[in-house]
């Protein structure tokens, strides 16, 4: 049953990968790439142990394990997508053509996916448990909802990985792809009700950094 919401997040890994940005074309895009991906690297650790928290109890963890899991990974990547959003307010404006527009519409989308998360950790918390082939059946509802958020999350971020910028952010260490810490397999530590903060992907291997400067 996790095992399709793992799926369906190993797209959303590519969202921070998109926070990479410094070229070589001036000190100020460099200095603004930075100073967004040193801020956003510990937000890509989270998405990408809340990835791994997905992945560990979709093997054979229990409904419960599933729905306790699933639910903290959620909320750790709406945490994630706001702090993210809050990194490119703080920033200010890039210094590159409609640079405040990027920014305003990347910190919106960023703020909107965060929502979108928080409503499947909703979802999830809802499921009943107990039974499990409608468990199983809700679990594929917040798999197709997450297939549209996926969508969104990478949509928040496409315009700043774009042209300069992108090939900026690309360069920089904070905006590189995270290695996901250990997570112990079985239930999450956390209850369902609890809201970490970080991020999830499915698929440890893909996550932030891109470095072809989409």
């Amino acid at each position: 049953m996790n095992k399709k919401l793992a799926v369906a997040l190993s797209g959303a890994a590519v969202l921070v990968l998109t926070l990479s940005g410094c070229s070589d074309d001036g000190d100020k895009v460099n200095d603004w790439a930075k100073t967004v991906c040193d801020q956003a690297q510990p937000q890509i650790q989270k998405r990408a142990n809340a990835q791994q928290l997905i992945i560990s109890t979709a093997a054979d963890g229990k409904p419960a394990d599933i729905q306790a899991a699933d639910s903290k990974a959620f909320q750790d990547i709406a945490d994630a997508d706001r702090a993210l959003a809050k990194s490119v307010q703080d920033a200010g404006a890039p210094p590159v053509e409609n640079g405040e527009t990027l920014q305003q519409d990347a910190v919106k989308e960023l703020n909107a996916t965060a929502v979108a998360y928080e409503g499947l950790k909703k979802q999830v918390d809802a499921l009943d448990p107990s039974n499990q082939q409608k468990f199983a059946d809700g679990l594929q509802d917040v798999a197709d909802g997450l297939k549209k958020i996926e969508k969104m999350d990478q949509d928040a971020l496409a315009k700043l990985q774009s042209g300069e910028l992108g090939t900026a952010m690309a360069k920089q260490p904070g905006c590189q792809r995270a290695t996901p810490s250990a997570v112990p397999s079985g239930p999450a530590s956390p209850p369902a009700g609890s809201t970490p903060s970080g991020k999830a992907s499915a698929k440890p291997s893909s996550s932030p950094s891109k470095s072809s400067g989409q």
